[in-house]
């Protein structure tokens, strides 16, 4: 299992308090990997840290062995990065929050692609509706979209699961399991009880 992120010895301070220092972790190929820890302990701030959102902060990482401010380039290549908020303009349809995220990234893209991403997670028959009259767990499905989308080895998702239903719940972590057996990193954040999976691996944090 070859590696693929890796940090040694982070410590993040804020407010005058540590949230974690000391913190040596990886993600390789084909893992799940879960951060856990009670509100305030730094979760976010640790996926922001690892997905290069932060730069506050003490410690190393490493992008399959190399240091990431020589491998930032082919690291953001391969990093697909959602946060807790949904993310997405609330006058733009769902079908355009795509092309503009595609945008963003630097992809051309295509309409039959961004409909296929949004069938696959339950949003056909919505593509044109503007995202402010959608639903929460609706708004949660488009910016989830990009995963189907977007392909990239390296997932790193601060509360996927927040506002969708049970079977958007299952779809989910059918999708997490998916990539990962298929050699792809997923680095998540989840108030939700994964399902036991010899894939999954949890750090706690606090």
């Amino acid at each position: 299992m070859s590696l693929c992120l890796q940090a040694r010895q982070l410590a993040c301070e804020r407010d005058d308090r540590w949230l974690f220092q000391g913190l040596d972790l990886e993600v390789r190929n084909g893992e799940i990997v879960r951060i856990e820890g009670p509100n305030g302990s730094g979760k976010t701030s640790l996926l922001k840290i690892l997905s290069g959102q932060l730069s506050d902060y003490q410690g190393e990482l490493f992008w399959n062995g190399a240091a990431m401010n020589e491998a930032r380039e082919h690291f953001l290549a391969n990093l697909l990065y959602l946060g807790h908020a949904p993310g997405i303009k609330s006058g733009l349809s769902p079908l355009e929050n795509l092309a503009w995220y595609q945008a963003l990234s630097g992809e051309s893209g295509n309409e039959d692609q961004r409909l296929e991403a949004l069938e696959q997670v339950g949003l056909a028959g919505f593509e044109d509706v503007p995202a402010g009259q959608l639903s929460a767990g609706q708004q949660r499905r488009v910016a989830l979209a990009r995963l189907t989308l977007t392909p990239r080895a390296l997932w790193v998702l601060d509360e996927p699961f927040t506002a969708i239903d049970r079977h958007g719940v299952v779809d989910l972590e059918r999708q997490l399991v998916a990539h990962a057996q298929a050699g792809g990193c997923v680095l998540v954040t989840t108030h939700h009880e994964l399902t036991a999976s010899p894939l999954l691996r949890r750090i706690s944090l606090g």
